[in-house]
């Protein structure tokens, strides 16, 4: 893919739109499957409790994190994601959000380049502003805003991680006096460690 090229019309970068309906017929699925979420949105939606908020989220860009993207919508933020690993997007779960009109950019079998580009297009909300809220998954978003972005640092209340990988950057930075937001470890939470590390890789093999 010619990255001189992305995003000139559309506020997305996905592999293949035309996958939209397939993606939002396993979303439809999956959202059964994720009473959690659902009863958030049931319970908040009129009071709207994210609205000012402006989320980038670097994390798996599946049909669950569609659900989970959808919910915080709904809530009142807005949001702007990518994925934080090359190989990881389901196609079609991107290709329904950016249907829906939700800054989605991530494909499967990206370049490195193409990764740190699609981060970077989650760091842009309307009117020029930048993210007060990261959602990280290996700490790449939380790293290119400390190197990259330090402009977009003030504005930010914090950010959750939820891998090892990740945590051990912000402890590192906190030990250094260089982690100038809070943080959240949800790696080392109940929900985190006892079930989805125990059940999350078990379930994925048998979902195909």
């Amino acid at each position: 893919m010619d990255i001189e090229t992305m995003n000139k019309t559309n506020d997305y970068k996905v592999a293949d739109i035309t996958l939209a309906e397939f993606g939002r017929k396993e979303i439809q699925l999956a959202e059964i499957e994720m009473p959690g979420l659902m009863a958030l949105r049931e319970q908040y939606r009129e009071a709207k409790p994210l609205a000012g908020a402006r989320i980038s989220g670097c994390i798996h860009m599946t049909i669950q994190s569609a659900v989970l993207i959808e919910t915080l919508i709904e809530l009142g933020a807005e949001v702007r994601w990518s994925s934080c690993n090359i190989y990881s997007t389901q196609d079609h779960a991107a290709a329904a959000i950016a249907d829906a009109g939700h800054a989605v950019f991530a494909w499967k079998g990206e370049t490195e380049k193409e990764f740190w580009w699609c981060i970077e297009q989650t760091l842009n909300f309307s009117n020029d502003r930048g993210p007060n809220i990261l959602l990280d998954d290996g700490g790449d978003l939380t790293k290119i805003v400390l190197e990259k972005y330090k402009e977009l640092i003030p504005e930010i209340k914090g950010v959750s991680e939820e891998t090892t990988t990740g945590v051990q950057r912000l402890y590192q930075l906190f030990k250094e006096g260089n982690l100038p937001f809070p943080a959240i470890n949800v790696n080392d939470s109940v929900t985190k460690s006892k079930f989805d590390n125990k059940y999350g890789c078990r379930e994925s093999l048998a979902d195909g």
